[in-house]
């Protein structure tokens, strides 16, 4: 037991920045950090209107960021849905050239069965991180565009085509609390 307090004491007394990304671990990409703040829109979700919310911000001394996804239906505001995406930046290997790669997690309030791990790249006006689920593959197209923003998610069964799943436009809105 005692050692364990000394280790407690030890890491508090690390100084901040020793807490920091390692020297060699991939930033977030910019695109990625284009979402920071907050954002209110509104969507379908499988032809369901819905009105939606994002509080974006980076995480983990700038390792990771986060993206806190609130959600209704329109016809039912009881009908609620929220998310938790966590984006990294991915090390890229030299066989890959000059992409950047994203590492990505999904959870929501579907609970932990239906939580996924993602990869993407950076895209010329945003980025794309396709989450892998044993039904079917789920990608994720982000676009930042100044105060705007627009998210499309589409399912993938197998060889066949995407299908629409859900699309989001939203605009920068004041942050709870700020």
């Amino acid at each position: 037991m005692k050692y364990i307090g000394a280790a407690v004491w030890l890491f508090a007394a690390l100084p901040a920045t020793t807490l920091a990304q390692e020297p060699d671990g991939a930033p977030v990409p910019d695109e990625v950090k284009a979402l920071a703040g907050c954002w209110s829109g509104s969507g379908s979700v499988m032809g369901k209107p819905v009105a939606i919310g994002l509080d974006a911000r980076s995480i983990t001394g700038d390792a990771l960021f986060v993206v806190d996804v609130d959600s209704h239906a329109l016809a039912d505001p009881e009908d609620r849905y929220a998310a938790h995406l966590i984006f990294g930046g991915k090390t890229v290997r030299p066989e890959d050239g000059d992409a950047k790669n994203i590492s990505a997690f999904f959870a929501d309030s579907f609970g932990g069965d239906f939580t996924g791990v993602g990869t993407g790249s950076v895209r010329p006006d945003g980025f794309e991180v396709a989450y892998a689920y044993p039904d079917a593959s789920f990608v994720n197209r982000w676009r930042v565009a100044g105060d705007a923003v627009s998210w499309t998610i589409t399912a993938r069964t197998g060889a066949g085509p995407e299908e629409p799943f859900a699309t989001y436009d939203l605009v920068r809105a004041a942050c709870a609390g700020a």
